[in-house]
């Protein structure tokens, strides 16, 4: 007992000579710079996350961005559990309440013990940790801080309690100390370790965290030592085998700190760049939301026919704002963070539209015009190329307009005939499409089924311009920034009588029937599309207010089983576009001055008589659209530049080389290197082969020259 009375007495003359001694000192030392304001200090502190919002100022993504650090938002005192606080208080500075910055009864048991050769102990406060937190050059140069870095740590502490309450102090410790390896700040530690808020920590789990604080890098066993003997001192109920269980699940692991919110991952790392940066969006988040819990829900029923994958754009016609951006289905995804909105796929029929268009505006054919659905073979450098229709039935005769809003595939590849892959190819880039790097050549005649690849922001966005008559502007996913490009890609003219025929739900049904999920109780033009082998599959349409895209498809580029733009990505399509229209409606465009309606009959009753809008001077003179194919007279095959071989195995006397030219039914007068090759007029002829290099040329019924090419026999 006397022992320890002179142990104390000791520790208490110690304390009184170290406190007389810094006295001294402090009345003989300038105060230096000032400590910053509890304010300044959470102000600047910087959270190791950037925050995406949403168009109205909500959070709807969160990612990390600094490696060094894991820091969540600052969190009020108010918001930590009373039983994080009292481990805390209880295990780092038991009088903290009754010090002013140092605890002198501390520091002189600290000192008796260390001039004894006793048991190293501690003596710095919550505040003097604080401290060292807040200057730098208070921290430790070596293992342990010589007595003039504790001297000055104690004084900072001291002029720090002269300008901060307790309350202040206590809640920038806890949201400013390191608790294991990165992870700094109550929030982290709570959410990271725990996966809960700091207001719901339990006792176990405080005690826990607060045996993390003086060794964040101890072992699994010392820090459940560590949290019984917190406990124990503080008199709590606690079950050493519960503590050693809890430290060995949630410490004994990784830590991850899951999001709170994270709607928009592929934006976030586009526009996300430093921590604790928070940059405004054009994306609706409640918006983004339901349209992931759609695509979910939808590729959830397609998971039997081999569907895992999705995406989704919708933008604003008006201003190109982007309102959802989902890039794929999120967890269910095969692969979370593949971007499916910037992938490049190809894009089955959802280009024809733009072939039309462009045909319609160079006034190559009407949408009264009639093409023959029928089978078709179109000789190539290299090959034979013979499209197909979807089930490989034909209508035979159809009007553009039946063509193109039943998406039948052989008038399409006789209207690129018409119009020429260049000036196609061409125009896909002046839309937008930047994906297009090819020769137009490398894409040939099956660029008017899609064989291009494209990213469904870009189609998106060219859809949206036909929304908006023909102009083109870049989207946007920051509010304001609307770019500087804009410009007329498209006639409004031609651009309003596609649009008109993509919402025609009567001329649609020859493919796809009256009832189907491209219907809807409000004006929307829409185009469905499927690429070879049903390995992707699209739905873009727009309102008056909106565009709306989607694929469906396999990022690992596997095949779907049965499943085509109408049956995969139309009903999500259909679903969006219900969910912007939910209380308002939708009104098609309105005429420009340069179409005008006119009634029109068709010759041998190939469509019913209707009304049909046409570009002004386009129009028939009288009210019967004729059976009239509008192709460019041409030669099909050998193409210009072909090497044709001719086959050693047979007799040259046997051989023979077929000359065809375009449209089938027209007659032509052939000469072959300015020879007339036959008198008559047909557009097919057999010859037999030469060696050399020849041209070849077909002329009208008055030796007009229609078309020519060169080509050489080997």
């Amino acid at each position: 007992m006397k022992k320890k009375i002179y142990r104390w007495a000791i520790s208490i003359f110690f304390a009184a000579l170290v406190l007389l001694s810094y006295t001294a000192v402090a009345l003989f030392t300038a105060e230096g710079t000032p400590p910053p304001s509890f304010q300044q200090v959470k102000n600047k502190y910087t959270i190791s996350d950037a925050l995406l919002l949403d168009r109205y100022g909500r959070v709807i993504h969160e990612l990390r961005i600094d490696p060094k650090g894991r820091r969540l938002e600052w969190t009020g005192l108010s918001d930590i559990s009373p039983a994080l606080i009292n481990a805390v208080i209880h295990a780092e500075d038991r009088r903290f309440y009754r010090h002013h910055g140092v605890d002198w009864q501390a520091v002189g048991a600290a000192g008796f013990s260390r001039l004894t050769g006793g048991k190293a102990r501690g003596a710095s406060t919550i505040t003097m940790q604080l401290a060292a937190r807040l200057q730098k050059d208070l921290r430790p140069r070596g293992a342990r801080r010589t007595f003039g870095e504790k001297w000055h740590q104690m004084h900072y502490a001291w002029r720090l309690e002269k300008v901060w309450v307790k309350e202040e102090i206590l809640e920038a410790y806890l949201n400013l100390i390191t608790f294991r390896g990165e992870i700094q700040g109550i929030a982290a530690a709570s959410r990271g370790l725990f996966d809960k808020e700091p207001s719901g920590l339990n006792e176990n789990e405080s005690l826990i965290l607060a045996s993390l604080i003086p060794s964040t890098s101890t072992s699994l066993d010392r820090i459940a030592l560590r949290a019984c003997s917190i406990g124990n001192s503080l008199g709590a109920h606690i079950a050493p085998e519960d503590i050693r269980a809890v430290v060995y699940e949630r410490i004994g692991r990784p830590y991850m700190v899951r999001p709170q919110v994270a709607l928009a991952p592929h934006v976030a790392r586009m526009l996300l760049k430093k921590s604790g940066q928070r940059v405004n969006t054009t994306l609706d988040g409640k918006l983004q939301e339901r349209v992931y819990e759609i695509l979910n829900r939808r590729l959830g029923d397609l998971k039997s026919r081999n569907v895992h994958d999705g995406a989704v754009l919708v933008v604003e016609n008006a201003t190109g704002d982007v309102l959802v951006y989902v890039g794929n289905s999120g967890r269910s995804s095969s692969a979370p963070h593949v971007d499916g909105i910037r992938a490049v796929r190809q894009a089955g029929s959802t280009l024809k539209p733009f072939l039309y268009e462009l045909a319609i505006e160079r006034q190559l054919f009407t949408a009264a015009s009639i093409v023959e659905d029928a089978p078709l073979q179109i000789a190539t450098p290299t090959g034979l190329y013979i499209p197909e229709n979807y089930g490989n039935g034909y209508l035979g005769p159809v009007s553009v307009r039946t063509a193109l809003s039943s998406s039948l595939n052989t008038p399409a590849v006789r209207s690129l005939l018409l119009v020429g892959v260049e000036p196609f190819v061409e125009r896909l880039k002046q839309m937008g499409f930047a994906s297009i790097r090819q020769e137009p050549d490398y894409y040939g005649f099956s660029a008017a089924l899609g064989s291009i690849d494209i990213s469904l922001y870009e189609l998106v966005n060219a859809y949206r311009t036909m929304a908006q008559g023909g102009r083109w502007s870049e989207l946007s996913l920051i509010p304001g920034d609307r770019g500087k490009k804009e410009k007329e890609v498209m006639s409004p003219d031609a651009t309003f009588i596609v649009s008109n025929i993509l919402a025609d739900r009567e001329s649609r049904s020859a493919t796809f029937g009256l009832e189907n999920f491209l219907s809807t109780r409000f004006w929307t033009a829409v185009k469905t599309g499927t690429s070879k082998d049903m390995r992707d599959n699209w739905c873009i349409g727009y309102s008056e207010k909106y565009t709306v895209g989607v694929w469906i498809g396999n990022f690992s580029g596997e095949p779907m089983w049965n499943v085509t733009g109408i049956s995969g990505a139309a009903p999500v399509w259909l679903e969006i576009i219900n969910t912007l229209h939910a209380s308002s409606g939708s009104r098609g465009p309105k005429p420009p001055s340069g179409v005008l309606a006119k009634s029109v009959q068709f010759t041998h009753g190939i469509e019913p008589e209707r009304q049909e809008w046409f570009i002004r001077s386009t129009e028939p003179e009288v009210s019967v659209a004729l059976n009239t194919r509008h192709e460019k007279p041409s030669i099909l095959y050998p193409a210009g530049g072909s090497i044709i071989t001719i086959d050693p195995d047979i007799p040259e006397e046997h051989q023979r080389i077929s000359f065809q030219a375009q449209p089938e039914g027209r007659s032509f007068a052939w000469s072959l290197n300015d020879r007339s090759i036959f008198a008559g007029m047909k557009s097919t002829l057999l010859w037999k082969p030469e060696r050399g290099s020849h041209t070849l040329t077909i002329k009208d019924n008055e030796y007009r020259v229609l078309d020519s090419v060169t080509f050489v026999v080997r």
